[in-house]
């Protein structure tokens, strides 16, 4: 509609010229009429590229110009616009054919905008070209900096890893046209976290540049730098921090506390007792912080297990001790990994020992007796306080303390301090042959300790019953039998 409305505007004006300007505007508006196909001569629109400036703030920004080869400068022609942003972006001056930008442009929001021009006849109102399609492209300037949109990282290697291993890359993205100069195109640098650390300039991939130790320090923050136009002066620039973890390696071996263990056990403790702890420290952590415990000179009379929770070595009594027989022992003990793996120290690799010295200490123990088992014999009909065997038992602490003996729930025997073993009364074979008895031990300076041994008394025969029948016998005789007959 508008395009009309000033056609119908300008040819107004046309009629309203002096007449020697019609007669002038009509010699040519006839030499404008379309000639034979024969004499037709080629018509063409004439323009280069068109191209504007972003965020220009100034109020008309010069475009470029749109001419036909037919304007010949009398003002017979009149030029149109339409299409993305006519009228409210660009402008163009109907007479002719300048184009302007009248806002600020942002190439990043759009970076081209598709018009049509028009040339119009102002006498025939006809146009004296087809409408042509064109494009104002808008220039990039360097007006964004770069930014990490997956920032920020966090990552996580292996301690002592080599350099120039690859830790993670970094990628930065420029909103500016990357076909357009340097306005794109990006530079990496670390600003935070040298030596350690580097950035390949044109990919982002970070690297080791120095090994590191997690025991030192476990974490480390890096700050990378983006930088367009190359890294130039004039570049943009944004940053991204990448936070890396590093994990362990079986690098350190296990060290004892201490290098000396003192310990102290009773003689009376039962085989299985824990007798104490030992501990070893291990700088890693996890899998790689796990140890074995064990005894190295392969001691008979402990060993150590052990504790998989608290990575502690519990020294047991596997053999039961005698204070009187042995009073210290001097162990060595070893721990080692149990997993090595190849960041383990190899001339390490056979463990660290330490020496544990252990007290036996006395314990007030019951009287022992010679045998657990006696086996005495006695004959028979033996007159009373006759003597049948003796006992022996001795306090085996170091007192030595006197023993008493006694015997259980017995009538037929006694014994005296000394353990002689006497008849109270004489024995009867055939009313018992063996007696079995038992004799008591205590230690007369402390009742509680006591012990008992097992005697068997055999009563042996001796001849001291006349035969006799089973049963009474009777039998008869005939009065006339003869001398050596025998009757049934």
């Amino acid at each position: 509609m508008n395009c009309y409305v000033l056609l119908q505007f300008l040819l107004g004006l046309a009629q309203l010229c002096s007449c020697h300007t019609v007669m002038t505007n009509s010699k040519r508006h006839e030499m404008n009429q379309p000639l034979p196909s024969n004499l037709r001569t080629k018509r063409s629109w004439v323009w280069s590229h068109f191209h504007v400036e972003e965020e220009v703030t100034k109020a008309e920004q010069h475009v470029g110009r749109l001419r036909s080869n037919l304007d010949e400068g009398d003002a017979s022609l009149v030029y149109l616009l339409s299409g993305d942003g006519a009228g409210s972006i660009f402008t163009i001056n109907n007479r002719t054919g300048d184009i302007f930008a009248i806002k600020k442009l942002d190439r990043e929001e759009k970076a081209y905008y598709k018009l049509r021009a028009q040339v119009i006849n102002v006498y025939t109102g006809k146009p004296v070209e087809p409408e042509s399609e064109f494009v104002i492209k808008v220039l990039d300037i360097n007006d964004n900096k770069p930014q990490f949109l997956d920032g920020p990282y966090e990552t996580s290697i292996p301690e002592m890893s080599p350099e120039g291993t690859s830790v993670i890359q970094v990628t930065a993205t420029d909103n500016d046209d990357p076909s357009q100069g340097n306005n794109a195109r990006l530079i990496y640098t670390v600003l935070q976290g040298q030596p350690y650390f580097s950035v390949e300039p044109t990919t982002g991939i970070l690297r080791i540049s120095s090994q590191m130790d997690r025991e030192a320090k476990d974490q480390y923050l890096v700050v990378v730098q983006a930088t367009d136009m190359l890294g130039y002066t004039q570049g943009l620039s944004g940053t991204t921090t990448v936070t890396i973890n590093l994990s362990d390696v079986n690098d350190n071996r296990p060290i004892f506390q201490l290098g000396l263990y003192h310990m102290n056990v009773s003689e009376s403790a039962p085989i299985g007792t824990s007798i104490g702890i030992i501990m070893a420290e291990d700088s890693d952590i996890g899998e790689n912080a796990k140890m074995n415990y064990s005894i190295e000179d392969g001691s008979d009379v402990f060993d150590i297990i052990t504790n998989n929770e608290t990575q502690e070595g519990i020294v047991i009594l596997k053999k039961k001790l005698d204070y009187e027989l042995q009073r210290q022992y001097s162990v060595r003990a070893k721990v080692t990994n149990s997993f090595i793996d190849k960041y383990f120290p190899k001339d390490e690799n056979s463990g660290q020992t330490t020496v544990i010295k252990i007290r036996v200490e006395d314990a007030d123990e019951p009287p022992v007796f010679s045998h657990m088992e006696y086996s005495m014999e006695i004959a028979e009909e033996t007159p009373t306080g006759s003597y049948v065997g003796t006992v022996f038992a001795k306090d085996p602490d170091v007192t030595n303390s006197p023993v008493r003996y006694s015997i259980d729930d017995c009538t037929l025997f006694s014994i005296d301090d000394s353990g002689a073993i006497t008849v109270i009364e004489p024995l009867d074979r055939e009313i018992a042959e063996w007696h079995n008895i038992t004799i008591t031990a205590t230690e007369k300076d402390n009742s509680q300790q006591v012990s008992e041994a097992r005697v068997y008394v055999q009563v042996l025969n001796v001849n001291d019953h006349a035969p006799e029948f089973f049963q009474y016998y009777e039998t008869y005789v005939c009065e006339k039998a003869n001398a050596g007959e025998v009757r049934d």
